[in-house]
């Protein structure tokens, strides 16, 4: 059951498949405004289709609404802002063109905005650079600036953390908290518990395509008997058992 708020996405009866192979099977839940939704699973779970779906990358059938207007497509792709597992950079452009025409795209008219960006990042000095000689985790973080550069009303965050080092980290993750302060949402995807565990208001878990559980982080703590999410993951894809197994037999 649903507690439907103001919404910023709703997906209803998601299902994605390639070929004979069914990716997503009947996904459905709302992310409201002001709220970190994660979105939990093994690999193979069907969490990249999801948001493949979500950002209108593959064909799906179900529903798919953003801020109540229906199927995200055209200027209506500038309400969300996406950091995928590998970072979506141009990277035959330098910093500073890609930075530049993501501005452009985004019809970005706060310039100091991508100035205290480049700064809080620490990628005043690499703004010449060509991306594709930049280190992973600088790579990330233009990645990150671009995404979150003309404040969209939804964030996609697909191990959004990857190769980033402590302090960007950090900085990071106020961002995503001063963003939740002023009504916007976001979708996490992780396989790091501890993250998902701190940072997300609301979970589904889902495993083969389908949901297993979900709710408010809390509360599905205490529904699993869990002392930890990774407890809770483990238990709630029956992997416990498994891994009890495979470990006693090295």
């Amino acid at each position: 059951m649903f507690i439907e708020l103001s919404y910023v996405l709703k997906v209803d009866k998601l299902a994605v498949k390639y070929g004979d192979k069914i990716a997503v099977n009947g996904l459905s839940f709302i992310i409201n405004e002001g709220e970190v939704f994660g979105l939990l699973g093994p690999n193979g779970a069907g969490k990249t289709s999801t948001i493949r779906a979500i950002m209108n990358i593959v064909d799906y059938q179900g529903s798919i609404d953003l801020l109540g207007k229906g199927r995200p497509k055209g200027d209506l792709m500038n309400s969300i802002g996406a950091v995928m597992e590998s970072p979506a950079v141009l990277e035959s452009l330098t910093v500073k063109e890609f930075l530049e025409l993501v501005v452009s795209l985004r019809k970005v008219s706060d310039v100091q905005r991508l100035e205290h960006l480049i700064d809080a990042f620490e990628l005043r000095q690499y703004l010449g650079n060509y991306i594709m000689n930049l280190s992973q985790g600088n790579k990330q973080k233009v990645a990150i600036v671009a995404a979150i550069v003309h404040r969209p009303k939804l964030l996609i965050l697909d191990e959004p953390f990857n190769a980033l080092d402590v302090k960007s980290a950090r900085i990071f993750k106020e961002i995503i908290q001063n963003h939740k302060k002023e009504g916007g949402a976001v979708l996490f995807s992780t396989h790091i518990m501890e993250i998902a565990e701190k940072i997300c208001d609301r979970i589904t878990i889902i495993d083969k395509g389908s949901e297993v559980t979900s709710g408010p982080t809390k509360e599905i703590l205490e529904k699993l008997h869990a002392g930890s999410l990774e407890e809770a993951f483990l238990k709630a894809i029956h992997a416990e058992e498994e891994i009890k197994e495979l470990t006693e037999a090295l």
